[in-house]
């Protein structure tokens, strides 16, 4: 039986308005920043230190979930899609590997979204810790887009938005056979959360998981049709063989030897 949390953090509080408005701002400044940085070697060396940090706060947040004092069958496994997105965003900032920045994009500007803004945080053993790293990784996989896409120039295409829907449907089809087995609600995919939830607008279970597919398509449709008009084609250079991302040109920096504007 799942223990009982021992507390709840209230949606819309003091810290909840605090968090979102150091989120914006972080989110406007390191857009900032990194369309400044951009085409250095720096910059890409900060990239990749800053996705080992975020890879080795998620694994410790995991195995941190996994002890025996910890232990959250509901909680516990790692079948969010937020679990997901936090390795998929720390491989997009070490390696650029377009379906990993892809998702982290897709991911982090939509479904981690909505655990900013209708968080469903329960404390159940430190609630000082599980507040921090909620937010700290929540947040950080939040910015990730804005570096990438807005500041380093990468730029979906629409074979890769097809990507991006295929691995989604493929990890949520995998938490709702863990939910099946477990009783659990990874993804929220067997129940809403006992909060606010923007699912509670799109009906009962399971009408909510089709209306979810459905809006998703559209939202991400929107969200890769910018990237694939003429001009910002034209601003990657030639795209004879199109992939999964684009990359804007770059003025030549003197850190950096070349650099070139890419389709992966």
């Amino acid at each position: 039986m799942a223990p009982e949390p021992i507390g709840h953090m209230t949606a819309y509080g003091a810290e909840h308005l605090i968090v979102l408005a150091i989120t914006v701002v972080l989110a406007v400044l390191l857009t900032i920043w990194a369309r400044r940085a951009n085409g250095t070697e720096r910059f890409e060396r900060i990239l990749t230190v800053s996705g080992w940090v975020l890879l080795g706060i998620a694994v410790f947040w995991l195995a941190w979930g996994f002890l025996p004092v910890n232990w959250n069958l509901n909680e516990s496994l790692p079948f969010h899609f937020s679990d997901g997105l936090r390795i998929f965003a720390a491989i997009a900032l070490i390696t650029r590997t377009p379906w990993a920045v892809l998702v982290s994009y897709f991911w982090g500007l939509t479904l981690n979204l909505m655990s900013v803004l209708t968080p469903d945080l329960n404390y159940f053993v430190n609630p000082t810790l599980e507040f921090t790293l909620y937010w700290v990784l929540h947040v950080a996989v939040f910015l990730v887009p804005f570096v990438l896409i807005w500041g380093a120039g990468y730029q979906p295409t629409w074979k890769g938005f097809v990507l991006s829907y295929l691995i989604t449907c493929a990890w949520g089809a995998i938490a709702m056979i863990v939910n099946a087995i477990t009783g659990a609600n990874y993804g929220y995919l067997s129940h809403p959360p006992r909060g606010i939830s923007l699912l509670d607008a799109l009906g009962p279970w399971p009408s909510y998981v089709l209306w979810e597919l459905l809006l998703v398509a559209i939202v991400w449709s929107l969200m890769t049709w910018p990237w694939t008009t003429r001009r910002a084609v034209a601003a990657t250079g030639p795209a004879d063989k199109p992939g999964f991302v684009r990359r804007r040109r770059v003025p030549v920096r003197a850190e950096l030897s070349s650099q070139q504007a890419v389709t992966v």
